[in-house]
C-alpha cells in the first residue's frame, strides 16, 4: 500500500443502542497502513465487524472513546484484551492507546480490571495506554492530529472531536447527541460532519427522539445547513427500516441541505 492510498471512512456499525438488525455506532479511519477506531459498539462484536472489514487489530494503534454508555464503551474492552494478548505473545510492538475523557477512563480500567484475566489487565500501563483527554486538548492518531470537545451532554459526560484529515480537509464528530452551540468553532465549516440521526422526522411521534435526547435526519439537515458543512453523515439510527433508511433519511435531510448526505450500511467503506 502506498501513501496515495485514501483516507478512508470505514462505518462498522449504524445502529443505536438497542439495535438487533445491524451494529452500534462506531467507526474506523484509515491512514495508510494505519486505523484510527472511534467507540467500540456494545461487546465482542467488534472483534466480528474488524474482521469483516479486513483490519487488522495489531494495525489499529488508538481508540477515541466518546462516552462510557454500554453500547459505545464495552466493545473497547474487548479491544484492550484483545491488545493484550497480541503485546504478551510478541505479535504486537509498541503500544495501544485509548483517548478519552476522565470519566470514561474511569469506567473502562474498572471493568477491565474485573472482568479480564490478571495478566491481560496487567498490560493496562504497560503496552495499553489510558490517556486522559479534557475540553479543547489535542490528540494524534493514524497520523492525523485533532482536537477533542465536550458536547455539553446533559445525559452522560461526552467528548466528540474535529480531525484533520492527510489532504487538509476537516471532519467533525458531534458523538451520538444534538449539537451544542457551544462547540460551533469546533464544528462550523468542517468537510464532512458525522451526525446522529434516530429516526426520521416524519416518524417522530413513533420513536419520540426528543425524550432520548436525540435528533431526526431533517434536524441534521437543516443543521449541516447552518454550519456550511460539505458532507453529512448520518448514523446511530434505528434499526427497523434499514431497507428504506438511505433513500429516505437522505431525502429527508437534502430537504433541508444542499450539500452531499451519506446514510451508510454497515461495514460500508467510505473515500475521504
Amino acid at each position: 500500500m502506498t501513501q496515495s492510498t485514501p483516507t478512508e471512512l470505514i462505518l462498522l456499525g449504524t445502529g443505536y443502542a438497542t439495535a438487533t438488525r445491524c451494529y452500534n455506532t462506531c467507526f474506523a479511519l484509515r491512514n495508510a497502513d494505519s486505523y484510527f477506531l472511534v467507540d467500540g459498539g456494545g461487546g465482542n462484536g467488534i472483534l466480528v465487524q474488524l474482521e469483516k472489514a479486513g483490519i487488522p487489530l495489531a494495525s489499529v494503534r488508538e481508540v477515541f472513546v466518546t462516552h462510557a454508555h454500554t453500547d459505545h464503551i464495552l466493545g473497547v474492552v474487548w479491544v484492550v484484551r484483545m491488545w493484550a494478548q497480541l503485546l504478551g505473545k510478541g505479535k504486537a510492538e509498541g503500544s495501544f492507546t485509548v483517548y478519552a475523557h476522565d470519566l470514561a477512563l474511569e469506567v473502562l480500567d474498572w471493568v477491565c480490571r474485573k472482568t479480564l484475566p490478571a495478566k491481560t489487565a496487567a498490560r493496562i500501563g504497560q503496552g495499553i495506554r489510558l490517556c486522559e483527554l479534557r475540553d479543547g486538548d489535542c490528540f494524534r492518531a493514524a497520523g492525523m492530529e485533532g482536537r477533542c470537545f465536550d458536547i455539553g451532554s446533559t445525559k452522560a459526560k461526552q467528548f466528540g472531536f474535529r480531525l484533520t484529515l492527510p489532504g487538509g480537509q476537516t471532519l467533525a464528530c458531534l458523538g451520538d447527541e444534538p449539537y451544542n452551540e457551544r462547540n460551533r468553532a469546533w464544528v462550523e465549516g468542517a468537510d464532512w460532519l458525522l451526525c446522529e440521526a434516530f429516526c426520521l422526522h416524519a416518524d417522530r411521534d413513533r420513536f419520540k427522539p426528543y425524550e432520548k435526547h436525540h435528533s431526526t435526519s431533517l434536524d441534521a439537515g437543516r443543521l449541516a445547513g447552518e454550519l456550511g458543512v460539505r458532507h453529512l453523515l448520518l448514523y446511530h439510527t434505528e434499526d427497523t427500516s434499514l431497507a428504506t433508511r438511505r433513500e429516505r433519511y437522505a431525502a429527508e435531510a437534502a430537504s433541508a441541505f444542499g450539500g452531499t448526505v451519506c446514510v451508510p450500511d454497515d461495514l460500508e467503506r467510505i473515500p475521504l
